[in-house]
């Protein structure tokens, strides 16, 4: 498994739609997933540091799972299939282990709330991954900052 932050979120332009990017910790592979709307704005929402007046959805389940003891130790993205990219959330309970399956954007506004790791399982990042090289200008920039300001042309075309 390889240990991914999330280090931009952009718009399709083609298609409108929200697309996060997940850098590895660790390298240079960018895995970018396309999600909906409602959890692109709860996941900007958490990276930002902003607090609703009251929970949203995201909010709400984690105050469920730590109201019943349960830890979310860890957010793996398992599988991709059919353009799908599939999720499980890693909770345990008095040292019982239990797999639930998610959506990768819930199981990522989720994790960033409840400050646990994200992994992307190597087939995925494989399949899926990019790799972009930075040369020194741009290491000096945020990733975020770099992304930012891409055309996501820039990345051609993904075959899943």
């Amino acid at each position: 498994m390889i240990e991914v932050k999330v280090s931009a979120m952009a718009i399709d332009q083609a298609s409108k739609t929200p697309i996060i990017f997940l850098k590895e910790v660790e390298g240079d592979m960018v895995l970018p997933i396309w999600i909906g709307t409602p959890e692109a704005n709860a996941i900007a929402l958490e990276l930002e540091g902003v607090k609703p007046q009251r929970p949203f959805t995201h909010d709400l389940i984690k105050n469920i799972l730590k109201g019943v003891n349960l830890c979310v130790l860890k957010v793996i993205i398992n599988k991709i299939e059919n353009d799908t990219f599939y999720a499980t959330l890693v909770l345990e309970k008095d040292g019982e282990l239990f797999e639930v399956d998610a959506r990768p954007s819930d199981s990522i506004a989720i994790a960033l709330r409840m400050k646990v790791p994200i992994y992307v399982e190597e087939e995925v990042m494989k399949k899926s991954g990019t790799s972009i090289e930075l040369d020194n200008e741009i290491k000096k920039k945020a990733l975020k900052e770099y992304l930012k300001n891409m055309d996501l042309e820039d990345f051609g075309k993904y075959k899943f």
